[in-house]
């Protein structure tokens, strides 16, 4: 009788244990709450970083040369966000997909072949970006750590305002370097928005796109008083491109900025083509170059 009773002790503790360790369908509890919950991939360096201010895991990132978040140290990594690894993000099984609104010419077709649904996120300027961030927020339950971004940004910008109230504006040519070429960037661009809430005036209005080609004497007569160099990959290519020009192209010489050494290179990591979390640092950076004291 005694061995009876010893019997059904050592199978109610097998049954125990193996209720511990597995699921309903015998996976453990890690793998049924990994395929019950959230499961995203961010494909941009700049949706990664907002994914972790707003405190939320991901399952996948993009392969980049910029570190990105420790919070992220054990996700795969899916590729180029121009050209990401359409194997690897299957094999993620995502619940969601984020890339950014100026990709989705390029990877909408792709995607489109494999019945893949994608997440365009609007990071062409600051208010899009922060509309966005708000929605990611709620969709996610974290509203206040959204919140807290955008106001964090808003604050920064009412200080600028009130540190150059009643200064002289500043007139301010952008251009955006390419290996190769360069473009004008217009005000309705990331960086021509970050100009504008810093106190200083494009020289390009009213024009409805965010870059426009270049004419150097056309915008010799517009007379910037600063001009800022950014530079869209390969940063270290672009800013030799552009040494190259304004020391072999005559025209640049008769610019004011140029004479008067106000010609600025944009650190990359800061400023980028679309919107991210080093929105505040850039303010603080083109603080230096609009008003210096």
């Amino acid at each position: 009788m005694q061995k009876v009773r010893n019997l059904f002790v050592l199978l109610a503790v097998i049954v125990v244990l193996a209720g511990c360790s597995s699921g309903k369908d015998g996976s453990s509890n890690e793998e049924t709450n990994d395929v019950q919950g959230d499961r995203v991939v961010a494909t941009t360096v700049a949706l990664t970083e907002i994914m972790d201010a707003l405190e939320l895991d991901l399952v996948g990132i993009p392969s980049s040369y910029k570190d990105l978040p420790k919070r992220y140290e054990g996700a795969k990594e899916v590729g180029n966000p121009m050209s990401p690894d359409m194997e690897m993000l299957l094999s993620l099984k995502p619940t969601e997909i984020l890339s950014v609104t100026t990709l989705k010419y390029d990877l909408q077709e792709m995607f489109d072949e494999r019945g893949i649904d994608m997440t365009y996120v609007n990071l062409e300027s600051i208010d899009a970006m922060h509309s966005e961030i708000l929605k990611l927020g709620e969709k996610y339950d974290r509203q206040q750590q959204a919140e807290t971004i955008v106001q964090q940004f808003e604050e920064k910008v009412a200080d600028i305002e009130q540190s150059i109230e009643g200064k002289k504006q500043p007139s301010v040519l952008i251009l955006l370097g390419i290996p190769g070429s360069y473009l004008v960037a217009t005000e309705n661009s990331y960086i021509g928005d970050l100009v504008k809430r810093s106190g200083g005036k494009n020289v390009i209005t009213g024009e409805s796109v965010e870059f426009l080609s270049s004419n150097t004497e056309h915008l010799q007569q517009a007379k910037p008083d600063i001009i800022l160099r950014a530079a869209h990959g390969m940063p270290e290519q672009v800013i030799q491109m552009f040494d190259e020009e304004f020391r072999t192209n005559d025209v640049w010489k008769h610019f004011e900025a140029v004479k008067n050494d106000r010609v600025y290179d944009l650190d990359e990591l800061l400023f980028g083509t679309t919107g991210n979390l080093a929105a505040i640092e850039a303010l603080d950076e083109l603080q230096k170059m609009l008003y210096p004291e």
